[in-house]
């Protein structure tokens, strides 16, 4: 048997970071390391228990989650630990900051049960969990704030193909409906999803989405 997914759960409010730990322990792949209730102990804990992950709130005392996230899995950062943010819907503008310090994905902190399992399991694979019908309103709210003041053009690594898909990332499209989009397989669409990943030196896709708004790719 594999071993169990390795999470330290970190949120200032003890309610939220109580239950959080009730519904991740309770599964047989996944162990709570450690609870946390702000962003300095987050990266002190971190290092010291070494987690798969760590299930991190924003806005917290001492240290906010953006920048323990950036200093857990930040560029730089030697050996990357996986961060999945956790936030509250009128706190998402600075759930693009956290993506940009290095999270793998962000959930709200009202999702169900089931959707925090999934998007633990998910990041711990090493994908990225970047809901569509969340980026969409995400990006739609912070487009203006997102895109630079003047539009850089797209990178030429790039095929136009590529640049299509990208776009399509970008504005919260999955691969299934990338797929239906421009009439291609499935498969095809992860083959362009990753040439994409490779040529920008990009870790994930919610990488790509932030490379596509600050390089002014969507409009």
């Amino acid at each position: 048997m594999n071993a169990p997914v390795r999470v330290l759960v970190c949120d200032d409010q003890a309610l939220i970071r109580t239950g959080f730990a009730t519904i991740i322990d309770a599964q047989p792949d996944l162990e709570v390391v450690g609870e946390c209730g702000d962003g300095r102990a987050a990266v002190d804990l971190a290092r010291r228990l070494d987690p798969d992950m760590v299930v991190m709130d924003v806005r917290m005392p001492v240290l906010d989650g953006i920048e323990a996230t950036r200093l857990l899995a930040g560029p730089g950062v030697v050996d990357p630990i996986k961060v999945l943010v956790v936030t509250t819907f009128n706190l998402d503008e600075y759930v693009y900051e956290a993506l940009r310090a290095g999270a793998s994905g962000f959930l709200l902190k009202d999702a169900p049960p089931a959707q925090l399992l999934h998007g633990i399991r998910t990041v711990a694979t090493g994908a990225a969990l970047l809901a569509p019908e969340v980026t969409r309103q995400l990006v739609g709210r912070y487009a203006a704030r997102i895109r630079p003041t003047q539009d850089t053009p797209g990178d030429t690594a790039l095929t136009p193909r590529e640049l299509e898909v990208l776009r399509l990332i970008a504005n919260g499209l999955s691969n299934g409906e990338i797929a239906a989009t421009l009439v291609i397989s499935h498969e095809t669409v992860k083959t362009y999803v990753s040439r994409i990943l490779t040529k920008l030196d990009l870790r994930d896709r919610v990488q790509a989405v932030v490379y596509a708004y600050r390089n002014g790719l969507v409009t």
